[in-house]
């Protein structure tokens, strides 16, 4: 009797432990998985329930905030006062799609979920949450959108001595009230609507999409020439309206076919492209790619905020570019064309990292984590990413660029009360020859050029017959102006 209670007390004991090893591997091995589970709702009830810190911009205004709803299905409603101005930056925390942007990187903080937080609870009251302060001011935010006026395109402004980011923003764009309401039908009509509209409004434009860049790109691979003594500012060009590249029959052109040439100076604020594609296939195909890869083309920018985009420069279709044996391509490669694509941020950090003595800066725009109390949990310190230029040739491009604003393609961003600008333009062609024209018009620079404390970028997509028929100067060149002008104004 005793053999037989000593084996069922075994056997029971083996079970518990069974049980006991599987309840603890489904609550803790498998609980991130679980709550990640599309099935499981239960942990994301619970979040709706609890409170959620606000997201709060470096002039001090709230652009999303949770308020109570004693009457309705959660006791929270997340909102965004300034939905349409910033719902690319803050994105959304929705039941139905989860949390997009800020609302996705910093949910931790948000939600008082950080082991610092969770510390600080157990001795505090309920409310644990923290706040998000950002790097971006809606004053300008609201200047830059407005310089767009309704344009697709983009507009970033960023400090190019910290990589801070002061406005980004793109058009079209969304409400991200709309993302998140909690009439869950309606938020599939709305979500639904905006994956089909063009132009892709849920995306952040402004680092997570990619353009070709014109002769904005000419800021690179001169830096390129220049770091590989391929060129100086002694060297000239003979003014000519073709050239023929290696490997093949059909001649490059300069913008619009006129004649263009001369000096290094000239070559640049012209904004000829014959110079610049010699340039490209001089440098040829090792040196050029190596080149663009040191101004982290290639690469995902490292951001703060989810899914960055890559430039391109070496790629068609996912695979390499054999430019040995595609010499004309490299060669249009060189003035912005053919398969070069560059994000909008990433072309504001190439006009920073000239302005900053070429070091370009780590873009960020979250500044710090701020606990219920308005402790700091977290700030955010300035990091260089790359150095794909000399101080030296940074003085030059400074240089070049100044004179394409006092004399070249970008008068059209001459500052107010003499403030002297550096600034290159681009118009990339996108259509084919004998079709109608379409074309991206670009501007970047940076000011006051002695002392730059403003970085910027404009991009203008060719969607209509006035962008299309434009060039960079004359269409991105005054939104640039109008949102310097601005910042320099409020400095007074």
């Amino acid at each position: 009797m005793n053999k037989r209670i000593r084996r069922l007390t075994g056997t029971l004991m083996a079970l518990y432990l069974v049980v006991f090893l599987a309840l603890n591997f489904t609550q803790v091995a498998r609980k991130e998985a679980l709550n990640d589970n599309p099935l499981n709702n239960r942990q994301t009830i619970r979040d709706f329930n609890r409170p959620r810190g606000p997201i709060v911009t470096a002039d001090g205004q709230v652009i999303a905030r949770s308020v109570p709803t004693p009457d309705g299905q959660f006791k929270y409603q997340r909102e965004y006062p300034q939905g349409l101005l910033f719902s690319n930056v803050t994105g959304y925390y929705s039941y139905s799609f989860g949390a997009t942007q800020v609302e996705k990187v910093a949910g931790d903080v948000l939600m008082g979920d950080t082991p610092a937080q969770k510390a600080e609870g157990l001795f505090g009251g309920a409310d644990n949450s923290g706040s998000v302060v950002l790097t971006l001011r809606s004053d300008l935010q609201k200047v830059v959108a407005d310089a767009l006026g309704g344009r697709e395109g983009s507009v970033v402004v960023m400090d190019p001595t910290t990589g801070a980011v002061l406005a980004m923003y793109s058009f079209p764009t969304y409400d991200a009230n709309q993302m998140a309401s909690h009439d869950f039908a309606a938020v599939e009509d709305v979500a639904d609507f905006l994956n089909n509209y063009p132009g892709k409004p849920l995306l952040a434009n402004t680092y997570q999409e990619r353009y070709m860049p014109g002769s904005s790109f000419k800021i690179i691979t001169t830096g390129i020439a220049l770091e590989n003594g391929i060129i100086s500012l002694e060297r000239s060009w003979a003014n000519e309206t073709e050239w023929l590249p290696p490997q093949t029959t059909d001649p490059i052109q300069n913008y619009g076919g006129r004649e263009c040439g001369g000096s290094m100076a000239q070559v640049f604020y012209r904004s000829c492209n014959i110079p610049f594609a010699q340039m490209a296939v001089e440098l040829g195909p090792e040196l050029m790619v190596q080149g663009t890869r040191a101004w982290g083309i290639g690469e995902p920018i490292p951001f703060d905020l989810p899914n960055p985009a890559s430039s391109n420069f070496e790629n068609s279709g996912g695979d390499p570019i054999d430019f040995a044996n595609n010499l004309p391509l490299l060669a249009i490669g060189g003035f912005g064309q053919a398969n070069d694509a560059m994000v909008p941020l990433h072309m504001c950090m190439v006009a920073g990292t000239v302005a900053n003595g070429g070091r370009m800066m780590q873009p960020y725009t979250i500044q710090s984590y701020l606990d219920h109390d308005g402790n700091v949990l977290q700030r955010t310190n300035p990091q260089v990413w790359k150095t794909p230029i000399s101080p030296a040739t940074a003085a030059t491009l400074n240089g070049l660029m100044q004179q394409v604003v006092n004399t070249g393609t970008g008068t059209q961003m001459q500052l107010a009360n003499g403030i002297q600008a550096a600034a290159k333009t681009g118009t990339a062609q996108l259509n084919g020859p004998g079709e109608p024209e379409r074309s991206h018009a670009w501007i970047v620079g940076f000011a006051p050029a002695e002392a730059p404390r403003y970085a910027i970028a404009v991009m203008l997509k060719g969607t209509n017959d006035e962008i299309s028929a434009g060039t960079g100067g004359r269409l991105a060149g005054p939104v640039a102006k109008t949102v310097l002008d601005y910042l320099f104004s409020t400095e007074n």
